[in-house]
């Protein structure tokens, strides 16, 4: 690591004027029902920010200069003034990343944004082979994803994303994902399973075991550089040397979230009251919260490693994701829950009773649970998303 990089990380942890980057969940709305959806979507909530006042926190980040909005749901092309909302940020010189399951990514919308240099597109799959991302995302979703891809990538779009949350399903697919990516000329995006939303009531049954986050960083510092993880598994580099990338929870530091009803969390995982700042419809905008939350303030001073403090590897892993160890029932100064040294197993086992998420927008359905399968296929390979790129630090 150099010293530059030594020092935009110490500035990086007492936190920046502006967020290099925020997660604006739309709606709540969505025509699927993920077994693990980190904000629990699927019906649209009616006090979700109009366009006027989606406009008006649009206007703020592009005062603040914001890098780029990073724009999520529930799916957000399902609401009506998407495309309206999309053009205005644009625009207004604030660059759009949005994550979506593709449903209404046809031929026209591929060429719509293939012809937008400042919007980027994340398309959402969760198992190489129909069988292992159904049973998560639901029947029929593979299909939707795949020919969302084929639109794209025919409308000319390069380098859009193929985002993976990593599963113990789905680990042993790594290398697959990779030739999907390849063959619609996308990027690999990797993320880590987060015991968020509904994610909650499946993290037992779907986080990757203790040999799979082998697997995952070997894969990772193997072809970490052609892979975008969007810092996700800083947890991991305990097991040796720092993954690329920050390496550090940003949570009210660098990023945060504005949900569909303009309220404003630490961080995407972090869906509860614990975690609010404030809202955007308060007197002083989502710039006061930004600067002045007593609680992203207190995230911005120096952090104590607790229990994690004297493990020789928390210089580089932090003590972990907080949401992970929050929505697991585990100290916020303790380890990680999939700490791989093994500190966070015990604690698991003894935990009390566990918190649980603010608010469920999920359709008024059964839940489906996850379905074993058995993967015959060799393992695969692929992630890394530095957080840094494209930064200018004055």
């Amino acid at each position: 690591m150099t010293a530059q990089t030594e020092r935009l990380v110490d500035l990086f942890e007492h936190g920046l004027d502006a967020p290099i980057c925020l997660t604006w969940e739309l709606t709540y709305a969505c025509n699927l029902s993920c077994t693990h959806c980190l904000s629990s979507s699927g019906r649209r909530d009616p006090r979700e920010l109009s366009t006027a006042e989606a406009k008006a926190v649009i206007d703020e980040l592009e005062a603040m200069q914001v890098f780029y909005v990073n724009i999520g749901g529930g799916e957000p092309t399902v609401r009506p003034d998407f495309w309206e909302l999309l053009d205005y940020a644009t625009a207004h010189h604030v660059g759009v990343k949005f994550s979506t399951n593709g449903v209404r990514i046809d031929a026209e919308a591929a060429r719509r944004l293939a012809a937008n240099d400042y919007v980027d597109v994340q398309i959402s799959l969760d198992g190489a082979t129909a069988e292992v991302n159904d049973a998560v995302r639901g029947h029929g979703s593979y299909d939707t994803a795949l020919r969302a891809m084929a639109h794209l990538s025919d409308a000319g779009m390069r380098k859009f994303k193929l985002s993976v949350v990593c599963t113990r399903h789905n680990i042993s697919q790594l290398d697959t994902f990779r030739e999907i990516a390849d063959r619609y000329g996308a990027q690999l995006r990797l993320t880590r399973l987060r015991p968020s939303g509904r994610g909650a009531d499946v993290w037992d049954e779907l986080h990757p075991l203790p040999h799979q986050q082998r697997e995952l960083y070997d894969w990772l510092v193997a072809h970490g550089e052609d892979v975008l993880t969007g810092d996700s598994f800083f947890h991991l580099s305990a097991f040796g040397s720092a993954l690329p990338g920050l390496n550090l929870c940003g949570a009210g530091r660098v990023v945060c979230l504005i949900d569909p009803v303009g309220d404003v969390y630490a961080c995407p995982f972090t869906i509860h009251d614990e975690f609010l700042a404030g809202n955007v419809r308060g007197e002083g905008g989502f710039a006061g919260v930004w600067r002045e939350s007593p609680l992203f303030l207190g995230l911005r001073r120096p952090q104590q490693g607790g229990a994690c403090s004297s493990c020789a590897f928390f210089g580089t892993c932090k003590g972990g994701c907080m949401a992970a160890k929050f929505f697991t029932g585990l100290p916020l100064d303790g380890p990680d829950p999939e700490c791989v040294q093994g500190y966070g197993e015990s604690l698991l086992a003894n935990r009390g009773e566990v918190p649980k998420p603010s608010g469920d927008h999920s359709h008024h359905t059964a839940p489906r649970r996850p379905v074993p399968v058995r993967i015959t296929r060799p393992p695969v390979s692929a992630c890394e998303e530095s957080p840094l790129a494209g930064v200018q630090v004055r």
